[in-house]
């Protein structure tokens, strides 16, 4: 009997394993590539240590877990692997579990921001996927708990008046050459 029991569990559990594509995965399976540079950062990146924080940049900053960041350097002899990425990552982002916020720029070169939740304020991921064909592309995703909108541009706010921990980006300098 125990046996079987374990057996229909382990069918029960492959069955319900879905196999579609999605941005962790696409990130897990690029970290590793040398056509990429990856960076993930922690909220302790925003020091925040020496400025007054408004009530709003604190929730802001409490909802904020970590971000990560996923880059691929274009190569000029390589047009065709710049496109495969992108389309494979547009292709993700089509998914019915991102909506797109905000979009900016055309053709091969703009920006875009997606968010997964279940409403605009229970936000648990914000997506930037912003390139220019020539440059690369990155896709950036901030992950947090309740986060709105609201959040995202406090959070823009704090890095600009905090002492961002550059060191750890250490990694994408050779995006931007």
């Amino acid at each position: 009997m125990k046996k079987l029991l374990f057996l229909v569990s382990s069918m029960l559990i492959l069955c319900s394993c879905e196999d579609k594509p999605s941005l962790q995965k696409y990130f897990v399976e690029k970290t590793e590539s040398s056509e990429f540079v990856s960076v993930d950062l922690a909220p302790s990146f925003i020091n925040t240590d020496k400025i007054k924080l408004t009530s709003e940049e604190k929730a802001a900053l409490s909802s904020f877990k970590k971000m990560n960041i996923l880059a691929f350097r274009a190569d000029s002899t390589d047009i065709a692997g710049y496109d495969k990425e992108i389309k494979e990552v547009k292709a993700i982002l089509k998914d019915e579990s991102y909506q797109q916020l905000m979009k900016a720029g055309s053709g091969s070169d703009g920006a875009a921001i997606y968010f997964v939740g279940n409403d605009d304020e229970h936000i648990e991921e914000f997506v930037v996927l912003a390139g220019k064909k020539e440059n690369g592309f990155a896709v950036v995703r901030v992950l947090g708990n309740d986060m709105n909108p609201i959040h995202i541009m406090n959070m823009l706010t704090l890095l600009q008046k905090s002492n961002v921990d550059l060191e750890q980006l250490k990694p994408l300098e050779q995006l931007l050459k």
